[in-house]
């Protein structure tokens, strides 16, 4: 477990596909993700079963907890994906699944644990991402996160009928670091 001031992060479990699966059709959840098709419950269990089989230092998929009341919430998950244990790089990700907790700070809160984790304890040089030209509210995120926008692949995404651009960005161990100085 990873634990935040208001949040956790935790492995994921078999008992939580129903809820990837619920989070994964609904298309408020997936406008920003690369899903353009239905996902059914056997697709969900054939992915957590390849997720079980990737050792952690390769990547791994986290749930995103909150606090409530005496109990934790499933909010979401997020990951470091593409781990590259020579270059020590990874690729950032993130969803909010549950759409009442949708701008309230817990997507920076857990994209900053991830953050210390990778850095911190994977002892990463550079965690990268990219974001949909549609959605500034995770550009936003990721900016009070201390990602720096590197560039953009122009009209690399195909969603909803039309062609946007992929935003990158990323942050270095040196930048982190500097700017989370105990």
């Amino acid at each position: 477990m990873i634990l935040g001031e208001k949040i956790r992060l935790r492995a994921i479990e078999r008992t939580d596909i129903p809820r990837f699966v619920r989070w994964m059709n609904d298309p408020e959840v997936t406008q920003y993700l690369l899903i353009s098709s239905p996902l059914s419950f056997a697709m969900e269990e054939k992915w957590f079963d390849e997720q079980l089989q990737r050792p952690p230092h390769q990547g791994q998929i986290l749930g995103i907890e909150v606090q409530r009341a005496d109990d934790w919430v499933h909010i979401g998950n997020t990951g470091l994906h593409d781990v590259d244990l020579v270059n020590r790089t990874a690729e950032f990700g993130i969803v909010i699944g549950e759409k009442e907790y949708w701008n309230r700070g817990y997507g920076t809160q857990a994209t900053r644990l991830m953050l210390k984790h990778g850095f911190e304890n994977l002892n990463l040089n550079r965690i990268y991402l990219e974001v949909f030209e549609t959605n500034p509210r995770a550009m936003q995120t990721y900016l009070k996160a201390g990602f720096t926008r590197e560039g953009v692949f122009r009209q690399a995404i195909f969603k909803n009928g039309r062609y946007i651009d992929a935003i990158f960005m990323s942050i270095l161990q040196s930048e982190w670091m500097e700017t989370n100085k105990k």
